[in-house]
């Protein structure tokens, strides 16, 4: 499960930059309202902000230990308003995609993914997938089984049935990446909070911002990738896309 630095449908060619710095070093849990919300913004570690459409009301507890004074301005100001994005409804979630960026998920044959269990097919790569013009921007999702990412017996109902967000990085971080933040987001919902885990993280080429989250036993993570040289110009758009996903 460590692809995601690969996603790009086309290999980027090698940055000459450095690797970017931490920018949101502090780990985090924001609570907010899904109502003063309008979601937009990278894969399963192998795929694969908060676009804020009214103040939200945050809550934000930093790590023990950590100073909290830049946490919320640093994190709420690398997020863009995506209210008038198209957004992509899947099966159980819906994203938002940045403008221009263009459907590059190819129909895959039923046939071929049947496996030796007669007719239970293969799950599919992604559940849905864009890609900038060049092709060297990504935004991603995928819904796999909860007990695909950690074994067990039980029926993951939550994020937080994996472990702490420390604790799930090393599922969704791939092993050998940078990580630059990583955060605990909770929406409220009718029936209580949704949790949802945001990572932020990369090597000397690609960059990516994942968001994961729970429902039914199906672990839903959106991915956006990119390469490092182009994160300065287009990282809020693409962490903005990451964080708009919404479980249905």
């Amino acid at each position: 499960m460590s692809t995601l630095l690969s996603l790009a449908p086309h290999p980027p060619k090698p940055s000459q930059n450095p690797v970017s710095k931490p920018i949101l070093p502090l780990k985090s849990t924001i609570l907010f309202s899904r109502r003063l919300l309008i979601f937009t913004t990278t894969s399963l570690t192998s795929v694969l902000s908060l676009a804020l459409h009214c103040p939200p009301q945050i809550l934000l507890s930093s790590a023990a230990g950590t100073p909290s004074s830049s946490t919320s301005p640093s994190f709420l100001s690398a997020i863009a308003n995506t209210k008038s994005w198209f957004q992509f409804y899947g099966d159980g979630f819906a994203i938002r995609v940045p403008p221009h960026f263009e459907d590059i998920l190819e129909p895959e044959d039923y046939d071929a993914g049947l496996s030796l269990y007669g007719d239970k097919a293969k799950p599919k790569t992604f559940a849905a997938r864009f890609a900038s013009p060049d092709g060297s921007e990504v935004v991603s999702v995928v819904v796999r089984s909860s007990n695909q990412l950690k074994i067990t017996f039980l029926e993951a109902k939550d994020i937080t049935d994996f472990g702490s967000i420390k604790e799930a990085a090393k599922i969704f971080v791939p092993g050998g990446a940078t990580l630059y933040s990583a955060r605990t987001i909770k929406i409220k919902e009718d029936e209580g909070f949704r949790t949802y885990y945001f990572y932020e993280f990369g090597n000397d080429k690609q960059h990516a911002a994942l968001v994961a989250a729970v429902n039914s036993g199906k672990a839903i993570i959106a991915g956006a990738t990119a390469p490092q040289n182009k994160w300065d110009d287009d990282g809020v758009k693409l962490r903005s896309a990451a964080v708009s996903l919404t479980v249905l």
